[in-house]
């Protein structure tokens, strides 16, 4: 993935799957030693969710940056066709705004529930292997 700091102009390059770990062993306060494969099973499927909304987000990004510089020309020609041009350009780029303010919002509340449930489950299988 490619990306241009806003502030520098600077161009950078990430690799998507640089950032995803697998875990196979975490600490807890329960000692509990190794993950099972039920465990590891989802965690393809969460990373897999998580990228494609991250994927998504990016490309509302490129298109407002595509839309910005769109409407910078149309602004520095002033020509009053391109002008007007601006006012459809500048709602859609509102919109595409909305759009990244509601996917952050899914990410929040699927990585919440994700922790919640991951959460759930390690307290549960604490207690039962203290029973």
């Amino acid at each position: 993935m490619t990306t241009i700091d806003s502030s520098s102009g600077a161009e950078s390059s990430m690799d998507d799957s640089s950032n995803i770990q697998t875990l196979t062993k975490r600490p807890s306060a329960k000692k509990r030693s190794f993950r099972t494969d039920d465990e590891n099973s989802g965690d393809g499927e969460v990373w897999g969710n998580f990228t494609d909304s991250f994927r998504q987000v990016q490309s509302v990004l490129d298109r407002n940056r595509m839309l910005i510089q769109q409407v910078n020309e149309n602004h520095q020609s002033k020509i009053a066709d391109n002008m007007v041009k601006n006012v459809a350009l500048i709602q859609e780029i509102n919109e595409n705004i909305s759009k990244v303010v509601l996917l952050y919002s899914h990410l929040s509340e699927n990585f919440s529930s994700v922790f919640h449930q991951r959460n759930a489950a390690a307290n549960e299988g604490g207690d039962m292997q203290q029973a």
